[in-house]
């Protein structure tokens, strides 16, 4: 059988052997952990690439097709955003990478990662994930955001589970 090889999600290739000159490390909305962070270091440093680290401050939907000001991301919310990509970026500034920090917001987050990974030239993406769930739920759960990057993704997508494995 055939199947649909455009909906296959490329499979990252390990670590070591990437070879690119950019990478984001990203997230969609969630604190980017210890393990993400290291990962993409490791990546950088191998290849001698320029991270960039990229945090999206959710914004809920529209009020009858039109932009609503409740709907947008507060104050609070922002800075909670900043305050990520602000550590991640200490983070890996502290180990002697090359960084750049940004915290953007949408109601698409996998339509805007991915832009931005174009955006840069980035040849590879980073994110932390929860363990993947059934497919008729996923589509409805924010935090499975990462496989939809992954799936969507032209790019190698490297997914840090929370539990510390990579996938």
């Amino acid at each position: 059988m055939r199947g649909w090889p455009w909906r296959r999600p490329l499979a990252a290739p390990e670590p070591h052997s990437f070879t690119g000159k950019a990478l984001l490390l990203a997230s969609e909305g969630r604190a980017i952990p210890r393990p993400a962070v290291t990962l993409a270091l490791r990546l950088a440093r191998n290849a001698g690439a320029e991270i960039h680290v990229l945090s999206i401050a959710r914004i809920w939907g529209s009020s009858f097709g039109l932009p609503h000001p409740g709907l947008a991301p507060n104050k609070r919310e922002w800075q909670e955003q900043r305050d990520r990509v602000a550590d991640a970026v200490a983070q890996l500034k502290r180990r002697g990478a090359t960084v750049s920090g940004q915290v953007v917001g949408t109601r698409n987050a996998a339509k805007r990662i991915l832009t931005e990974a174009r955006r840069r030239r980035a040849e590879a993406i980073v994110m932390a994930a929860d363990p993947p769930r059934h497919w008729l739920v996923s589509g409805m759960i924010w935090s499975q955001e990462p496989y939809r990057v992954r799936r969507l993704a032209r790019i190698p997508v490297y997914l840090v589970l929370q539990e510390g494995q990579s996938s």
